[in-house]
C-alpha cells in the first residue's frame, strides 16, 4: 500500500449462495479525494463497500484500509459508513439517535449539532425518525457517518431520494470534506453524479470495468459524456468476450 492510497483492493472474490458476486476485483482509492463507485443496481457495489468496511466474508484476495487489514479494530473510529438502507432507530428522534451514536464513538459534544447542520436537518432534529420522509432518513443516516473525525467515508447511495437542491448541497459538503483531507468513496447508479467525482470506478456484473478520472474516461473512450463512456466500455467488453 502506498502512502497516497486510502484503500487498496487486490484480487477480491466474494461468493454468495454459490454465485460469484465480485470477481478478481483490484483497484486503489487515493487519499483526500472523492471517488465515485458507479454502476447499475445489482452489480456488486454494496458488497464491495461491505468488504472495505470489514463486514463482508470474502472468498479470496485482500482489502487494506488506511494501512490496516479491512475490519481491524483500530479502524472503527477512523471510518464512517452510511448504508443504503438507513441504520438508525425509528423510535428515537434524529438528535437522540445522534447522541446515542456519538457516545459510542466518543465523539466531541458539539458533533451532534455540527452534523445536523451539515445535512440540513435542523428543522427536524426533534422529530422521530419514523415521522421523517425517505430523503430525511437518508440524511439522518449520513449524519451518523459524519460523527467524530473519520478519515474515510464509505457512503452507499447517500443521495437517493433527495431533491436536486439537497443533492447539490451534499456534493458541496463531500468536496469540502475532501479538501480537508477526508477520503470519500461514494456509490451511485445515477451516471450524472459521475462528473462530480475526482476519480471513478465503473462496475458491471461484479467486475471493475474502469478506474480513471472523468476526463481520462472521456478521452480513453472518445465519447463526449460519461454515460456514453460507460456504454462504450460495456460494448467493448462484449466484443472481447465474444
Amino acid at each position: 500500500m502506498t502512502n497516497s492510497s486510502a484503500i487498496v483492493v487486490e484480487g477480491l472474490d466474494v461468493r454468495r449462495g454459490g454465485r460469484e458476486v465480485l470477481r478478481s476485483v483490484s483497484f486503489s482509492v487515493p487519499k483526500g479525494q472523492v471517488t465515485g463507485l458507479l454502476g447499475p443496481s445489482g452489480c456488486g457495489k454494496t458488497t464491495l463497500m461491505r468488504a472495505i468496511v470489514g463486514v463482508q466474508i470474502v472468498a479470496g484476495g485482500s482489502v487494506t484500509v488506511l494501512d490496516q487489514p479491512a475490519g481491524s479494530p483500530p479502524l472503527r473510529s477512523r471510518i464512517g459508513y452510511a448504508t443504503q438502507s438507513p441504520s438508525i432507530y425509528a423510535d428515537l428522534t434524529v438528535a437522540e439517535n445522534l447522541r446515542y451514536f456519538a457516545s459510542i464513538l466518543h465523539a466531541p459534544a458539539g458533533d451532534v449539532q455540527r452534523v445536523i447542520t451539515e445535512v440540513d436537518l435542523r428543522a427536524h432534529a426533534d422529530k422521530l425518525v419514523s415521522q421523517l420522509s425517505g430523503g430525511q432518513r437518508s440524511r439522518a443516516n449520513l449524519a451518523v457517518a459524519l460523527l467524530g473525525s473519520p478519515e474515510l467515508l464509505v457512503l452507499d447511495e447517500p443521495t437517493v431520494g433527495l431533491d436536486p437542491v439537497l443533492r447539490d448541497d451534499l456534493w458541496t459538503l463531500f468536496h469540502g470534506l475532501a479538501a480537508r483531507g477526508v477520503t470519500l468513496l461514494v456509490s451511485s447508479h445515477v451516471m450524472d453524479e459521475a462528473a462530480r467525482c475526482q476519480r471513478l470506478l465503473l462496475m458491471r456484473e461484479g467486475r471493475v470495468l474502469a478506474d480513471d478520472t472523468p476526463d481520462g474516461l472521456r478521452g480513453a473512450t472518445g465519447t463526449p459524456d460519461l454515460e456514453q463512456a460507460f456504454l462504450h466500455l460495456i460494448r467493448s467488453q462484449k466484443v472481447v468476450a465474444s
